[in-house]
């Protein structure tokens, strides 16, 4: 962006490039700084290269917000297999209880009796009275029989018992550090609706039924904006997803997709993909075409589909069109 400012024409090269190039000058794998650079001046001299343009601000934003919700939600992820591996120590038959241990009430529990040995002497009324310090609605027919049914599992625990008092400290530790990354990402989710409120192409998006505002988020972070693209082939080689195949004479490989490109765009296009298939009824319906009527296994309908919704997003953004089901289906049956 400096470089941009003093008007000075600025060109990326794919480090890829790069490294497969280095043994072109002197049949060496060997790497240095003065190297490096004569190898990207050789490769911009033969016109292996891209302009670099910059987005604008709301997009340069998304992107920020984006990169740091990654961080946090690595951070989560970690914290809670953490809580799980303490769990299977101490309290193993916890997860009979509590499906997923982040519910309000499966917090509770862990904060109020941390080990089996705090639960076991408890009675129903007792456990809800000491849920009720964390949620409204602790009581109730559920609140009864869990209540019950961690008593029932707490007095024949299985559960390591060793330094149960450094233990417990630990697992608080660790649910106050997640609670508070919890907080982190809600606010960084408000902040990514405010900035997608300021997106004009976003609100096309959300006509998508299943694209949520990550998501949406996610594809304008990587790449950038939409309008840039003439067709979605552009946005699949921007996210690796084109396709890449290896033959000679009469040997041909198996066809795989290029991984060459921006590798959370790719991530979160699959998942888009994945998501739709489950919620959006017209996704849903292709890809019950493909795999009843076509033939195709799961996999190959879902990257078909991936393919099919770079096309749609990159249409809607070129027409400034909202989602048509019928025109979609139309093109796809025609395509096929």
């Amino acid at each position: 962006n400096w470089l941009d400012d003093k008007g000075i024409n600025v060109v990326l090269v794919n480090p890829a490039t790069t490294k497969r190039n280095k043994e072109n000058r002197d049949n060496s794998p060997s790497k240095s700084d003065p190297k490096d650079a004569l190898v990207i001046a050789d490769v911009v001299s033969r016109g292996y290269y891209y302009d670099y343009t910059r987005q604008a601000t709301n997009f340069q934003r998304i992107r920020t917000i984006m990169s740091d919700r990654e961080f946090w939600v690595t951070n989560s992820v970690r914290l809670q297999n953490r809580i799980i591996r303490w769990l299977d120590m101490r309290f193993p038959e916890y997860t009979t209880v509590f499906k997923h241990w982040t519910c309000p009430r499966s917090i509770a529990t862990l904060k109020e009796f941390p080990s089996p040995l705090e639960l076991k002497d408890q009675s129903t009324a007792d456990v809800i009275t000491r849920w009720r310090n964390h949620m409204k609605r602790a009581g109730g027919s559920t609140g009864i029989q869990k209540a019950a049914e961690l008593i029932s599992h707490a007095s024949k625990s299985v559960g390591d018992t060793t330094a149960l008092e450094d233990a417990k400290q630990d697992l608080q530790r660790l649910i106050d550090e997640y609670e508070r990354i919890v907080d982190i990402l809600e606010q960084i989710e408000k902040d990514i609706a405010t900035v997608l409120d300021e997106i004009p192409i976003a609100s096309q998006l959300r006509s998508l039924k299943g694209l949520g505002p990550i998501y949406i988020a996610a594809i304008l972070s990587g790449a950038g904006d939409l309008k840039q693209y003439a067709h979605g082939r552009q946005l699949l080689r921007r996210a690796g997803l084109n396709l890449a195949e290896s033959m000679s004479g009469k040997r041909k490989g198996e066809i795989v997709i290029s991984k060459r490109g921006d590798a959370k765009l790719r991530k979160y296009l699959y998942l888009a993909t994945l998501t739709l298939v489950g919620i959006n009824a017209v996704f849903r319906q292709l890809h019950e075409e493909n795999v009843q009527i076509k033939h195709m296994s799961k996999q190959q309908s879902v990257f078909k589909l991936l393919g099919k919704l770079a096309r749609v997003l990159v249409g809607m953004v070129q027409r400034d069109e909202s989602f048509t089901p019928e025109k979609t289906i139309h093109n796809y049956t025609q395509a096929a």
